[in-house]
């Protein structure tokens, strides 16, 4: 049976919660504000969806974990920095210098926002985070458990989104920042590198600069002025200023939340599930509260065929899809576990795509990462949208249509799993376009 099926009145019932989802992040963002990863706020934040929570499900616990909110995305204004340097010592003689200080800030680039390693976070000061985690048992065993999770806490603002859809009426901007910062980066890295192997190692300081070939004098000035450029990278993240966050991720944990509540409110229970509402804390400082989360529950899980699927922005209805490539693409999620959800999706009446997330990464992939069998569900415009990370996303920017057809698929997807498990979508491909 579907979820149709099983529940009376099932389009006004999904109305009715749509409205909870929607009242909820109102109701967060007027009392709890912008949510800091470790703040106040978004433990206020929490407490609140714990609550909700207590009346639907059989056990709620605040699971609290230790992160350093400023060290993500540190890595931008480190390697900037390191570039200035870097030319600097390039233009006084010292290309060896230069060379290895923008190798680390390469790697950097790659540990900190290719892998989201925690590489510099020790340097940084610390906060206390939290994960709600909230369980509604089956009516039989657990046999299986499905995972929805979603983020509680909200970003500092890209100052270049907000900017480039404010006076250019597109959110470009920020790419042509990127783009500009490692072409900077790369050409120091290769000129220094030539250098090096030109001058006998790069490190003749102003007396071997004397003998310095006039082409190659010229790549020092090159670089010198893609200094100027480069500094634009300091102003990508506003840490003065973090955002409402309603869409990312409000949407994400009350949506999630809305399921538990549907099923509490009506006193039914799955025959074989184990629902499992996870309102993950630090997304935003690089998925920690999903890490804390795996890393303490993943052993645990294997008692069951258990899944676990990130919601995570529900706003644009056009751009509903599942992502099956997470981390820059880097990570690939659960083929078997994103037909079932588009199973899902088709049985509510979408025809969901699957995509790949290129730039940054949702609370999967740290599942995907600690073994879970995981896939992503956003309804966002990966352009990206204009109020994605900017002060846009208010609670006056919500979508309940989206929010309303989230729903629905997820109900699906609930009772297909419930009922067949992973079994019928076991040796399906999952891939972009399809």
């Amino acid at each position: 049976m579907t979820a149709r099926e099983h529940i009376e009145n099932y389009e006004s019932r999904v109305r009715e919660y749509t409205n909870f989802t929607v009242r909820g992040i109102k109701r967060t963002c007027k009392e709890c504000g912008p949510r800091e990863p470790g703040s106040e706020a978004e433990r206020k934040a929490q407490k609140l969806m714990a609550k909700e929570l207590e009346s639907c499900c059989d056990s709620v616990q605040l699971e609290p974990f230790t992160l350093a909110p400023r060290a993500f995305l540190a890595w931008v204004n480190l390697s900037v920095y390191l570039g200035l340097l870097s030319a600097a010592l390039f233009n006084f003689g010292y290309a060896l210098a230069s060379v290895l200080l923008l190798l680390l800030a390469l790697v950097l680039v790659v540990l900190e926002f290719l892998m989201y390693k925690q590489t510099i976070d020790v340097v940084y000061p610390k906060k206390t985070s939290q994960n709600v985690v909230a369980v509604r048992k089956p009516a039989g065993g657990t046999q299986r458990r499905l995972i929805f999770c979603g983020h509680a806490d909200s970003a500092y603002e890209w100052l270049y989104t907000y900017l480039g859809d404010k006076y250019f009426h597109t959110t470009s901007l920020l790419v042509v920042v990127v783009a500009v910062c490692f072409v900077a980066i790369i050409f120091g890295f290769v000129a220094s590198l030539i250098a090096v192997f030109t001058e006998g190692g790069g490190v003749g300081g102003l007396a071997g600069l004397a003998n310095r070939p006039g082409w190659l004098k010229v790549l020092g000035y090159i670089f010198a002025a893609l200094c100027i450029p480069l500094l634009s990278g300091l102003g990508f993240k506003n840490n003065k200023h973090v955002v409402m966050g309603a869409n990312d991720n409000l949407s994400g944990c009350f949506t999630g939340m809305a399921v538990a509540k549907l099923l509490g409110d009506l006193d039914l229970r799955l025959e074989n599930t184990e629902l499992v509402v996870l309102c993950s804390g630090g997304e935003e400082c690089g998925l920690r509260g999903a890490k804390a989360f795996a890393k303490a529950h993943a052993e645990e899980y294997k008692d069951a065929e258990t899944i676990f699927i990130t919601l995570d922005t529900i706003r644009d209805y056009e751009h509903m899809a599942i992502y099956v490539r997470d981390l820059t693409g880097t990570v690939k999620h659960d083929p078997a576990v994103a037909n079932l959800l588009r199973a899902g999706g088709k049985a509510a009446g979408f025809d969901l795509p699957f995509a790949n997330l290129f730039f940054g990464a949702s609370d999967g992939a740290a599942a995907t990462q600690a073994g879970l069998r995981t896939t992503s569900f956003a309804a966002m415009d990966p352009a990206p949208a204009a109020y994605y990370h900017t002060r846009l996303d208010t609670a006056d920017n919500l979508d309940p249509k989206t929010v309303e057809a989230t729903l629905q698929i997820l109900l699906e997807t609930v009772y297909l799993f419930d009922a067949e498990g992973l079994a019928p979508f076991e040796g399906m491909t999952a891939k972009m376009g399809e």
